[in-house]
């Protein structure tokens, strides 16, 4: 039989305790906070921030949805207008989750690609309290030439950040294994790259309690 999706990652080793807070802190009502088209419009700084980067259908609002028990929380957020846009969702004081715009999206007029590029970065350098920066890659196609200039931003402003591969149930674990293995390898290139690799599929809920897990980590060593 093929070993399940969890079992092939290597970062899905938490503690019950850190399952339970991941858990716990995800059972919370979380919803829509704000969406920011400018730095100006940001909101106040407060505990930490996660973001979720990623191309343009790699399943961004499926897994922000999954992750939050909340089917349309992303989809209700993304009203016309607001998709070029960081959206934030908050439900915990000390932490926000927000959704950056997808990268290689295409269809936008070329102006609005460079201001909401240009907000992505200084959001990047300028935001204190972003903690990490998950970028969601589909399993199916694994690293692409289109994800490095967004990596690259991200080590340049020396944001810590972590692949999470999405739709993994569509794809078979001793593939899903290859590409693990193949990602951590190019990893090893970026210093503020996490090393490891984590792996979900919103459609089955696979991978969610340890992503949960990882990110109530990341809250309490930032002592939020």
């Amino acid at each position: 039989m093929e070993p399940s999706l969890t079992s092939v990652s290597t970062a899905s080793e938490f503690s019950a305790a850190e399952r339970e807070a991941g858990r716990l802190l995800f059972a919370q009502p979380w919803d829509f906070a704000t969406a920011a088209s400018s730095l100006e419009s940001l909101p106040k700084m407060r505990g930490i921030e996660i973001a979720f980067a990623g191309r343009s259908n790699v399943g961004k609002s499926s897994l922000i949805n999954a992750l939050t028990g909340r089917n349309a929380l992303a989809r209700t957020s993304h009203t016309p207008g607001r998709t070029q846009e960081l959206i934030f969702f908050s439900a915990d004081p000390n932490l926000t989750l927000v959704d950056m715009p997808g990268h290689g999206y295409a269809a936008a007029p070329k102006d609005i690609v460079r201001a909401w590029t240009q907000l992505v970065q200084d959001y990047l350098v300028g935001r204190a309290n972003l903690a990490r920066v998950y970028v969601l890659i589909d399993a199916r196609h694994g690293l692409k030439d289109a994800d490095t200039p967004p990596l690259d931003a991200l080590g340049k402003a020396a944001v810590s950040h972590q692949i999470v591969l999405t739709k993994a149930d569509q794809v078979k674990a001793s593939e899903l294994a290859e590409r693990i293995e193949a990602i951590e390898a190019a990893l090893k290139k970026r210093p503020a790259a996490f090393p490891h690799v984590l792996t979900t599929s919103s459609r089955t809920g696979d991978g969610m309690p340890e992503l949960r897990a990882a990110i109530a980590r990341l809250k309490a060593e930032r002592g939020a």
